[in-house]
């Protein structure tokens, strides 16, 4: 199964509850849509001063994700564009001249590798493209799921690494050293590509929305209406079946990122157990030590990394890390449980923290 929407209803609700004003003037709060990007759907919702004016932003950014997503397209060739299912097709070929921000993610990629222990690897694709055949297969015919064999999982594993992934940022090129590695940057893609449209947007005069795309929040400003922060609802993974999922908390921000990674977006089951998309690289096989990681910190796709390596990451270690970022996240362990790091009292409603109302001090 796959879910293509995280936090999307969640948020809604959330926004819904918190930013609703009857009678309000000045700027009117107004929400958006678009499929079609980083296999999920984009909510915008923010305030402007005509439903046109709104439009206008919705539109830039939907323009610049599609833009980001067939840069970091490992699926499909573009006319006239050198993505990354380019620089795949000519692993052990020749360099590819590539765009400025590939090659900026494909660095801040080999920093976090080596900040994360190796768990954050994008040059796991060989691996990775294993299982995303089954759960792809599985999806289609679930009778006949099958996990990735063994054999083909080490094999997979020989080509994974990050010093085969080779940067000349004089010349602009990336080239794949070993001719069966293969490049994913699933892990820190759309949390980098929604950082960089948000802040696109606010360049272009949108200085109050939340864009939320999928399991990457990113609040731009505060409310428009009066408010301190933005109210972003936190998907409870235990009950995320239906057309409405549970909340395990709201949070509280303004020019911050809300990232989530979890077991219970894309998955699928071979004899009753579920195998989801965050892949391991010490085991080749999905981490099971928690069912949710929520990250809170100032970038989106530092977020993203974070929520993808603490996923992995026994809970000691994964502190550092967050405190390595100035960054607060929540746990959720595999019986339901939580953990709260230091510092989200300020954040979290469940922890006391406050949306300020207009007119309040």
């Amino acid at each position: 199964m796959r879910r293509l929407s995280y936090l999307l209803l969640v948020l809604s609700l959330a926004l819904a509850l918190l930013l609703g004003a009857c009678g309000q003037t000045g700027p009117q709060k107004f929400s958006g849509s678009f499929f079609g990007v980083f296999d999920t759907v984009v909510q915008v919702t923010g305030y402007a001063d005509t439903r046109e004016e709104f439009d206008r932003y919705l539109s830039l950014i939907e323009e610049e994700f599609i833009r980001y997503n067939q840069l970091f397209d490992i699926y499909k060739n573009y006319d006239n564009l050198n993505n990354l299912k380019t620089v795949n097709d000519n692993a052990g070929i020749a360099p590819v001249q590539v765009d400025s921000e590939i090659m900026e993610l494909l660095s801040l990629c080999k920093t976090y590798y080596q900040q994360t222990d190796g768990l954050v690897n994008v040059a796991f694709g060989s691996v990775l493209g294993l299982w995303h055949d089954s759960r792809e297969a599985a999806n289609s015919d679930p009778d006949h799921a099958a996990l990735p064999s063994e054999s083909a999982l080490a094999e997979a594993a020989q080509h994974c690494d990050m010093d085969n992934l080779v940067l000349d940022e004089a010349a602009g090129t990336v080239f794949l050293a070993d001719p069966d590695m293969r490049l994913d940057v699933g892990a820190v893609a759309k949390g980098y590509a929604t950082e960089k449209v948000a802040r696109y947007a606010q360049q272009q005069g949108a200085d109050s929305l939340v864009i939320s795309a999928g399991g990457n929040v990113v609040a731009v400003g505060r409310p428009a209406d009066g408010r301190d922060r933005w109210g972003i609802g936190v998907e409870d993974p235990q009950n995320t079946e239906g057309m409405q999922s549970q909340l395990v908390d709201t949070v509280y921000v303004s020019d911050m990122s809300v990232v989530c990674s979890g077991d219970y977006q894309r998955y699928f089951e071979v004899d009753g157990v579920r195998y989801h998309h965050i892949i391991d690289p010490r085991t080749l096989y999905p981490g099971t030590r928690y069912r949710q990681v929520t990250v809170l910190t100032k970038d989106s796709g530092t977020a993203d990394m974070l929520s993808t390596a603490l996923f992995l990451m026994d809970e000691q270690r994964g502190r550092q890390l967050l405190e390595q970022y100035g960054a607060q996240a929540i746990y959720i362990y595999a019986d339901g449980s939580s953990y709260y790091t230091e510092g989200m009292e300020q954040y979290a409603e469940s922890l006391g923290a406050q949306v300020k109302e207009p007119g309040n001090s």
